[in-house]
């Protein structure tokens, strides 16, 4: 391909789109010494989709317009078949009427118990309720599951694996117990963390992976308490989402396919505890939109720097919006068009990257009449090495500065629900600010002053706070041209917040009580751990700056407390907020 710039280009694929360039070095300068700028696209290595060099001619606007397609097609191609957004497929999760143990017929039978269920004396577990004494006449082997190794029937603790081959009560080739907790606690809303039931669909996943299963089916001997219809319908919507994301395995970037990986293709859910097919199927319908999103997002988040570049989020939002052309509408601002706004926090962090940032804007508008106008906002830093304030030493995770766009995963995940799902009256703007924060002479250093879209003035004293400037722009961007009433933006913001709130928690912060308790709810539902933070105005005194509006980072006390009020000054006055800082939750160490 003719390395080319797509000066006055048209959008391309719904996007204000670059060209990509196949190419196997990095510097605009050494690819214009190599032959004329032309690379055998066969050659390249598929993920090195790479910067923009001038045309050498002055092609007319038409030839122009044609190379751009034609780049785009090609490099797009290229990328898509080397690195997929989400995976391929999901477990296929059903709610059989009627089924029994001694009529299902598959590899793993999981049977989900109470403590209630169980008895222990001297330290000797049994079974005690009536229901599962029964079960076990049929199946004595259940009795088994129970006196080996000191299953109590806790929440998520599992029995062993007995083989049974399919014996008269059971047709299943194994089966194992699953703990509920305590039946007074199995509802669908936890105290905190995650439900029971999605506890419950993870152990099938793990369970059907360890044992190599490719059916499995879950036996709820009885419902989440409360026993309403409602609640038995979330259950199983717990139990499917937990199935289908619970078998993750990052295995994308391995040369030869995981001897780990799951087989599992099918889950059947079944007994007195569980609803009806029919009305089971609205619930199993958002269980799998949830898995597709939360899928995409762990595909981006995993993806190693030098294939998740800015770009790479402008691809994977197109992907997005082409799966549903009808809600949704993608818009990709470049550099030049960012320069046009005044975006000069965001265009500051990306002075010494090679990769061109990339605005994204994706935009669901549903169906029928738009009651409310909010936006989701991610950090899409997509690596940071903290510019000249490096991150050096024991400690600083530079090697896992991938992860610094997970805000963006995330909210390119909730996108891709949005696209399933198509909620009714509301116009939703995704934003993500992409781009690499780096090292290099023409770029941002400690000391220097930028302008915001918003007009105000940051004197930058740690080029490593830099995912809160991204994020300033984007807040304008939000109010000022999408004319949001409320936003919500995630972003990996501070370390400060892990050394707060450990590696599980998320922080929230909020413009109002009211936006709290809706967070909060949502969180809670979703069995997402977050706690709510005080936005201590006093704390503010360590941002003022001597020559600037404001400095971007203050002492080390508060720092997750101080990122958050510095995002408050780009908030308008009557706008719904609430900042959340996930640094802790983006990532598990040993999942990987």
């Amino acid at each position: 391909l003719n390395c080319m710039a797509a000066v006055n280009a048209q959008r391309i694929l719904c996007a204000r789109t670059s060209s990509f360039v196949a190419r196997s070095c990095r510097s605009p300068a050494s690819c214009a010494s190599q032959g004329q700028g032309r690379v055998s696209i066969q050659a390249c290595a598929p993920y090195q989709l790479r910067h923009l060099a001038p045309f050498r001619a002055s092609p007319s606007l038409d030839q122009r317009r044609n190379m751009v397609i034609h780049a785009v097609t090609a490099s797009a191609a290229l990328l898509a078949k080397a690195v997929r957004f989400e995976p391929e497929t999901l477990v296929a999760v059903k709610v059989v009427d009627g089924a029994s143990p001694d009529t299902w017929e598959g590899d793993l039978l999981v049977v989900a118990v109470t403590e209630e269920d169980l008895a222990t004396n001297n330290e000797v577990t049994s079974i005690k309720s009536a229901r599962l004494q029964s079960l076990s006449a049929a199946c004595p082997a259940l009795a088994d599951c129970v006196a080996a190794g000191s299953f109590e029937g806790k929440q998520g603790q599992k029995s062993k694996v007995l083989r049974v081959g399919g014996s008269p009560g059971v047709k299943a080739q194994n089966v194992v117990l699953v703990g509920l907790g305590k039946a007074g606690k199995a509802g669908v809303l936890p105290e905190w963390g995650s439900s029971c039931w999605q506890m419950l669909g993870n152990a099938v996943a793990t369970l059907a992976k360890e044992q190599r299963a490719v059916t499995a089916a879950v036996l709820l001997l009885e419902g989440p308490s409360g026993g309403a219809e409602a609640d038995q319908v979330t259950a199983v919507a717990h139990i499917a989402t937990g199935v289908m994301v619970g078998g993750f395995e990052s295995s994308q970037y391995r040369s030869k396919t995981s001897p780990t990986a799951s087989k599992l293709t099918e889950v059947h859910i079944m007994g007195p505890g569980a609803t009806s097919a029919a009305a089971a199927q609205p619930a199993l319908v958002k269980a799998a939109a949830v898995a597709h999103g939360t899928g995409l997002t762990r595909y981006l988040v995993e993806a190693p720097p030098n294939v998740c570049t800015p770009n790479h989020l402008a691809l994977a939002a197109a992907h997005i919006a082409a799966l549903s052309p009808a809600t949704m509408k993608l818009e990709v601002l470049e550099q030049a068009e960012c320069e046009a706004l005044g975006m000069g926090l965001f265009l500051g962090v990306s002075e010494a990257s090679d990769e061109p940032p990339k605005f994204i804007h994706l935009t669901y508008t549903s169906p029928g009449e738009v009651k409310k106008k909010i936006a989701v906002i991610g950090k899409g830093v997509t690596f940071d090495s903290g510019g000249y304030n490096i991150k050096a030493g024991p400690g600083s995770m530079i090697e896992l500065m991938k992860f610094d766009m997970g805000g963006a995963g995330a909210t390119l995940g909730a996108a891709r629900i949005f696209a399933a799902l198509a909620p009714p009256g509301l116009e939703v703007h995704f934003l993500v600010a992409a781009c690499e924060n780096m090292v290099a002479g023409h770029g941002l250093r400690p000391g220097d002053v930028l302008t915001s879209a918003a007009g105000k003035t940051v004197e930058v004293n740690n080029t490593d706070a830099e995912g809160r400037l991204t994020l300033a722009d984007a807040l304008w961007f939000a109010q000022e041209k999408c004319g949001v009433s409320a936003m919500v933006d995630s972003a990996t913001l501070t370390g400060a917040c892990i050394i707060a709130l450990g590696p599980e928690i998320a922080a929230m912060y909020a413009s109002s009580d009211t936006m709290a308790s809706s967070v909060a709810a949502a969180a809670k539902a979703a069995g997402e751990k977050i706690w709510r933070m005080p936005l201590e105005n006093n704390y503010w005194e360590q941002m003022k700056s001597s020559c600037a509006d404001m400095k971007n980072a203050g002492g080390r006390g508060g720092g997750s407390i101080t990122g958050a009020l510095f995002l408050k000054q780009y908030v308008k006055d009557g706008v719904e907020w609430a900042h959340i800082d996930m640094a802790g939750p983006v990532w598990g160490e040993k999942a990987g």
